[in-house]
């Protein structure tokens, strides 16, 4: 007699997971981007690690301004900026102004496999603290510590205490006019104005339009400083006065005399067909 048979097997295969991911490797060749464990397993914003692969994935001398990420990336300039403020407080990305032969000042960005890394043109650098990245005009700021009052200071928090209404009209500017990009820390600071507009009854398109309406060709100063002095320089529109007239008494129902027909009317009577009626007759007699 044969020996039963079965299709289980006798040990589970050594060394597989029985829970969690299984990689599929690939041997890739070309297209590919080193990226290390410490920044790709890096805790905090998906966002955060996303922009630093893309950036670290580009050719040298590719536009990695907010402008350019939000053109690629479908997140706003707030979230991108501040991506690029903790890229930038952590040690991977450096943002440096420097002035080329022809007397204009460029910003040049560097990104770091490694934080704290030294670019091979530089000279070498006195022992001691990395000296603090110099950020341009047109960038937003480091983000400053989050703790004890200097976090009160944040902007992100800031941004996070404004009201999302004001902040979404703010940050949707950029869609008529490309000059008017805010950083985080700009949106924060006008986002009451915003929202005092708001409560007095303009909608967000009058208040677009305002913003908007016969910008200057060339800007003297910052966008939100100008945006700033109109919102400041703007009265607010005048509530409507109060409405003094009364709304009419609702009448009770009536049932006519005649027809039993209900209708509505301060006191018991005839319907109007009714009255009608009883007028053509003493007319014809």
């Amino acid at each position: 007699m044969a020996d039963p048979q079965s299709n289980a097997r006798l040990r589970a295969d050594a060394g597989v997971p029985t829970s969690g991911v299984i990689h599929v490797r690939t041997r890739l060749t070309a297209d590919f981007t080193v990226l290390s464990n410490a920044l790709a397993q890096r805790r905090g914003s998906a966002v955060t690690i996303g922009v630093a692969a893309y950036i670290a994935s580009l050719p040298d001398g590719t536009p990695v301004s907010i402008t350019a990420l939000c053109a690629h990336f479908s997140e706003g300039e707030i979230l991108i900026s501040r991506a690029l403020r903790e890229l930038e407080a952590a040690g991977y990305l450096e943002r440096r102004r420097e002035r080329l032969p022809s007397g204009h000042i460029r910003t040049r960005t560097y990104f770091y496999d490694v934080p704290g890394g030294r670019d091979p043109d530089d000279p070498p650098r006195p022992p001691g603290p990395r000296r603090p990245p110099v950020v341009p005009e047109a960038e937003p700021p480091a983000a400053p510590s989050t703790s004890g009052p200097e976090r009160a200071e944040d902007p992100a928090y800031a941004l996070a205490d404004a009201d999302p209404e004001a902040v979404a009209v703010l940050t949707a500017l950029r869609r008529v006019d490309p000059r008017l990009v805010l950083s985080a820390q700009e949106a924060a600071r006008l986002a009451p104005a915003v929202a005092e507009w708001l409560a007095a009854g303009v909608g967000p398109r009058e208040i677009t339009e305002l913003l908007t309406l016969r910008l200057p060709d060339r800007f003297r100063a910052r966008p939100a400083s100008v945006l700033a002095f109109r919102l400041r320089e703007t009265p607010l529109p005048a509530p409507p006065p109060p409405s003094s007239a009364e709304r009419p008494a609702v009448l009770p129902f009536q049932t006519c005399d005649g027809c039993e027909r209900a209708f509505r009317a301060a006191e018991p009577g005839h319907c109007r067909d009714c009255r009608r009626r009883g007028r053509a007759l003493s007319a014809a007699a």
